[in-house]
């Protein structure tokens, strides 16, 4: 049996982080070395009490550091609107009273990777304000990183945030630029392709809840965003956007359709904050930085999601 690919997850956990930690957490083929907390979806304290209640409920026994609490400059703002003001779906759950294991995410995130040059693949579920604090602060992180696959950005339809952006880099522009420029081994995986490939109908919902306790607190923790995306962003149920990106991550070939583009990310004001500029056509005449995903094997996503929360 090959050994296991070895991951760090960098997260702003709410409800669709904490079903993409279960389907790490779950799969025998991965190894999660570690989770550094950053705030995005929920105020930073929030987070990662939310990252170490779905560790505990999983078993697993994983360093988690709290990170970055604000963008680099920007004025912070969650989504507490989308996933509910305790990020889970407000249901009750007890997201309170743990300890993580350091408060510095950062140097956390920095020492792992020091530590596995080249070995371990980075998973980001959030803003990227983590990374770009360890890239700043050590100049060969980015080379250090086998492979870093990110929920953000869309590579084709409109933003989440505004028209034109993702939540994710629009919280912090500046950070996803200095990522984005940073010559690390980038995948993007947007919102666009949760729309396209992650959308979870009631129907199928009621499926996976009844696989088990994982299925049931997987679906549950969507009762806000379920409501958020009937009313706000018109979908037939609830979208998953992290858990689409971390099945990419743990099955590359699970992509029907990507391309190699460069990526900008815009630091403007209003509509462009963040978005995530896709020169399809070459126009900027800069060399390609980044693997960009359109679409997902639907049926390979919900197995993957369905075994993992039908896992014990």
């Amino acid at each position: 049996m090959a050994s296991a690919r070895r991951f760090w997850i960098d997260t702003d956990t709410a409800s669709d982080d904490a079903v993409a930690m279960v389907m790490a957490f779950k799969n025998p083929a991965v190894e999660v070395v570690g989770i550094s907390v950053v705030a995005g979806n929920v105020p930073l304290p929030q987070a990662t009490q939310i990252a170490l209640y779905t560790a505990e409920i999983c078993g697993a026994k994983v360093p988690i550091h709290a990170g970055a609490d604000r963008a680099l400059v920007r004025s912070f703002v969650t989504a507490q609107n989308v996933h509910g003001s305790d990020g889970m779906g407000d249901i009750g759950l007890p997201l309170g009273g743990r300890t993580p294991t350091s408060t510095d995410g950062v140097q956390a995130l920095i020492n792992a990777f020091r530590a596995n040059p080249g070995t371990m693949d980075l998973v980001t579920l959030g803003p990227l304000t983590n990374v770009a604090l360890a890239i700043r602060a050590e100049p060969k992180f980015a080379s250090w990183v086998r492979r870093c696959v990110m929920m953000g950005g869309t590579g084709v339809l409109p933003g989440n945030i505004t028209p034109l952006a993702e939540f994710n880099f629009w919280v912090d522009p500046e950070a996803a630029q200095i990522v984005f420029e940073s010559g690390m081994p980038l995948e993007m995986v947007g919102w666009d392709v949760s729309v396209a490939d992650a959308v979870i109908s009631d129907a199928l919902a009621a499926e996976i809840r009844a696989l088990g306790p994982l299925g049931a607190f997987c679906v549950d923790i969507q009762k806000v965003l379920r409501e958020f995306c009937r009313n706000e962003t018109k979908l037939d149920g609830f979208d998953l956007p992290d858990p689409i990106a971390m099945a990419v991550a743990i099955e590359p070939d699970m992509v029907t359709s990507e391309a190699n583009l460069r990526v900008e990310i815009m630091l403007g004001e209003g509509h462009v904050r963040g978005q995530s500029m896709v020169d399809h056509l070459g126009g900027t005449k800069r060399e390609p930085n980044c693997r960009v995903v359109y679409r997902v094997d639907r049926e390979r996503f919900v197995g993957a999601l369905k075994a993992a929360c039908s896992s014990r």
